[in-house]
């Protein structure tokens, strides 16, 4: 391992995970849904302020989805990544920096900034994605991927640490309040992507090379990328195998990526205390990484699906222990628990869909399951708003997304695993 944190490309390309996972920490699952209650939404209903919140993730989820297969087309044939990359990260940088300049009760406007964000997040790692091939030989790339995430946790993390220290603590760092802090904090988000966002850019070349065998023209490349797509599309539906863990997969990590999105303002939906959702939230950040290796010891032991059924299991118990959940003691047990399958479903989902792809073809499968993924940003925040706007109980909101991990549980236990390094 030692070998990638001298390969200056390979760190200049991890460095990005860290670049962007600050807005996944303190933006995304921090501040945000803290803010957009008591300041941004000051004097609605709680459940009100829950379904905006649902919405604004379902709609920028949905938005990135749609795109998805134009976006991966580029990434797959036009051998632009990095202009395309820093085109998103520019979006998402100034989305996040908007959020300074919101003014108390305009949630609507904080929820257009959110989205840009968000977009500029999910559209941004289509094409980080794509560069692994590039900085990577084949037979590394599950090392430096996870490399990166590791990166990523460490450097949301550290930088989530500093501003929940601003708002618990905001004299010390010259500030006048906790809500000062916040608008501080979300623009050191927005400066520390962008600037751990400059090796990247600066530290992994590109070239023509580097677009895929038979790349189109730029002018050709949606066209192209398109009929590539569909192509892999196709050949996925006829192996049942692969089909059925893609759908499982969508499931499954819809409710995974609905739980990190959504804990803190169910939090402060039942009458949790800000302070300690927040310190609850860093202590996830943290338990995941190690948990993460231990699940990939687990994995490589027993085979990764028995060990993703077993994490789902968990995320299902602990959507039925949000229904009881009453102190912020049992939010940090929650947070506890969270934290140790959190980082080991994501990333032995991630191995063990490559047992599917065929030689040759990792790029282009990966692509596919990148999309896949993209669309797991929709129905668990889309569910949780129609449940809180309809029963008014936020409770049975966060208590309703058990569905998305049920039913990606009973898929993913009816696909026959392959042993590593076989073709689907």
């Amino acid at each position: 391992m030692k070998e990638y944190f001298r390969s200056r490309p390979v760190l200049a390309w991890a460095l990005y995970d860290w670049a962007n996972s600050a807005f996944a920490t303190t933006v995304m699952a921090g501040f945000f849904p803290v803010f957009f209650r008591q300041y941004w939404s000051l004097g609605a209903d709680p459940t009100e302020s829950t379904a905006r919140l649902g919405f604004a993730n379902g709609i920028a989820g949905l938005v990135v989805a749609l795109l998805a297969p134009f976006l991966g087309a580029l990434a797959d044939r036009s051998g632009r990544r990095k202009r395309w990359l820093l085109a998103w990260t520019a979006l998402g940088v100034l989305g996040t920096a908007g959020l300074y300049f919101a003014a108390r009760g305009d949630w609507l406007l904080a929820a257009l900034l959110y989205c840009l964000g968000t977009m500029g997040f999910n559209g941004g790692m289509v094409f980080y994605d794509s560069l692994l091939p590039i900085i990577a030989r084949a037979q590394d790339y599950d090392r430096v991927s996870a490399y990166g995430y590791a990166l990523g946790y460490v450097g949301g993390g550290l930088l989530f640490l500093v501003n929940v220290l601003m708002v618990l603590r905001p004299g010390w760092f010259g500030l006048a309040s906790p809500g000062a802090a916040v608008h501080v904090a979300f623009l050191m988000v927005a400066i520390w992507w962008a600037a751990f966002s400059v090796p990247l850019m600066l530290g992994v070349r590109e070239t023509a090379a580097s677009a895929t065998a038979g790349g189109a023209a730029p002018g050709g490349t949606l066209a192209d990328g398109w009929r590539e797509l569909m192509r892999t599309l196709r050949e996925a539906r006829r192996q049942r195998a692969l089909w059925l863990f893609l759908v499982a997969y969508w499931l499954y990590i819809d409710g995974v990526n609905t739980v990190i999105k959504m804990a803190v303002d169910f939090g402060m939906a039942i009458g949790l205390p800000s302070s300690g959702l927040l310190g609850a939230l860093l202590l996830t950040q943290f338990v995941a990484f190690p948990a993460a290796l231990v699940f990939g010891w687990i994995g490589a032991r027993t085979g990764p699906k028995p060990a993703i059924l077993a994490g789902i299991a968990v995320y299902t118990g602990i959507t039925v222990w949000a229904i009881f959940l009453d102190s912020v003691a049992e939010f940090y047990a929650m947070a506890v628990v969270v934290g140790l399958v959190q980082g080991g479903v994501q990333s032995l989902s991630r191995s063990f869909y490559g047992r599917f792809v065929p030689a040759g073809k990792s790029a282009e499968y990966y692509g596919f399951y990148n999309m896949i993924g993209k669309f797991a940003t929709v129905l668990g925040p889309l569910l949780i708003g129609v449940t809180a706007a309809v029963t008014g109980n936020s409770r049975s909101a966060i208590a309703s997304i058990a569905i998305l991990f049920v039913a990606g549980g009973a898929l993913l236990w009816r696909v026959q695993a392959q042993p590593a390094g076989s073709s689907a």
